[in-house]
């Protein structure tokens, strides 16, 4: 099923122009035990419903960027590009959980 995606920097586009490279997630703390490596690498929560994912347009300006898409309709919501926290050791959504930048 074919769908529009907006690019945040191009606009709307036909989602062919992109790659998914799944949902957003949280690297574990800096020793992880063997589950939660595991778990990191190879579980996803996979929802019916409003997922948060990582989008690269790789026929268009080449940039990474977040969406917020419904998986049972297709219907995105939002796109932004994700800046990284320069705020360490402050409160607030950056310090709780960063999400991970996917591997290219």
């Amino acid at each position: 099923m074919s769908f529009l995606l907006d690019c945040p920097n191009c606009g709307q586009r036909d989602v062919n122009e992109f790659s998914c490279a799944g949902e957003v997630t949280v690297r574990p703390k800096e020793s992880p035990t063997l589950r939660e490596l595991a778990s990191y690498i190879y579980f996803r929560r996979n929802v019916a419903g409003v997922q948060r994912e990582w989008w690269y347009h790789r026929q268009g300006c080449e940039i990474w960027f977040q969406a917020e898409r419904d998986t049972r309709t297709n219907e995105v919501m939002r796109t932004e590009i994700v800046q990284p926290s320069s705020r360490v050791g402050t409160s607030g959504p950056e310090s709780v959980a960063t999400p991970d930048t996917p591997a290219v």
